[in-house]
């Protein structure tokens, strides 16, 4: 099946401000039950315009985690639809789709597997089959924007926890996704690490959707909060506005604060 979708649309006109009113993100009616039949999306529908950074919360269970891995495709086959840039998520938009939605996971060891830390950042770029100029070029400018710009040489595994997230985040960031995409962004993390990760989000210029229980950092970073609860959304708004709702924040696991 060929791509129909334009695939020069980018979230970003040509001087590096988000295109207005531009959706990055769509999911209409998304429902997906696991093999053993435990569902875990009911209908979820949501629209996340590019400049947007918005928070995902909700009690464990509640579908968060289940949802990111629909954003790029990693899990599949269930009904309603999900659109990056108006591109369709199916199998044969993939390459392009997880070009422009990057995922960071949770356990950075999971997204770190290459000797040096510039293999790493390397890896996506190298396998979009660009040049090995164009390769390095994103590499260093991945690294300047997590400020690591002189690790390219460190082994990963011997980075603190903090360090590898911010590796993890650079590996996605040189593949100039349209959205980052982050589950449990600040798990694991010491005071110090974690607001230095706060910052480093804060300053990145690109849409962002983030799955956390950490809710200082929600009300901190984040204009725009979705709760889910039992695979739906039950609120979406402003976060201010939904953090004074202690009724509604009780009834699905989370606390005011």
């Amino acid at each position: 099946m060929p791509i129909v979708h334009d695939p020069v649309a980018r979230c970003e006109d040509g001087w590096g401000s988000p295109v207005p009113d531009m959706p990055a993100l769509e999911v209409e009616g998304l429902h997906f039950a696991y093999p053993d039949g435990h569902v875990a999306l009911r209908g979820v529908s949501l629209r996340i315009h590019c400049g947007e950074k918005v928070a995902l919360v909700g009690p464990n269970g509640a579908g968060k985690s289940t949802l990111l891995l629909h954003l790029n495709g990693l899990l599949n086959g269930g009904q309603g639809s999900v659109r990056v840039m108006g591109m369709p998520v199916t199998t044969p938009n993939l390459p392009l789709i997880r070009a422009r939605v990057g995922l960071v996971f949770q356990n950075p060891d999971d997204q770190l597997f290459s000797p040096t830390v510039y293999e790493d950042v390397a890896f996506g770029p190298l396998h979009m089959g660009l040049p090995e100029e164009e390769v390095r070029r994103r590499v260093a400018q991945a690294l300047e924007q997590v400020g690591m710009a002189h690790y390219a040489d460190r082994f990963s595994y011997h980075l603190s926890v903090g360090e590898k997230k911010r590796i993890a985040i650079a590996t996605v960031l040189s593949m100039q996704p349209d959205i980052l995409v982050l589950d449990e962004p600040s798990a694991g993390l010491d005071p110090r690490a974690r607001r230095g990760l706060i910052n480093l989000l804060r300053a990145l210029p690109i849409t962002m959707l983030a799955s956390t229980h950490d809710m200082l950092m929600v009300r901190e970073l984040f204009p725009r909060m979705i709760i889910m609860d039992e695979g739906r959304v039950v609120a979406d708004g402003p976060t201010a506005e939904l953090l004074e709702q202690t009724e509604l924040l009780e009834a699905h696991g989370l606390e005011r604060l």
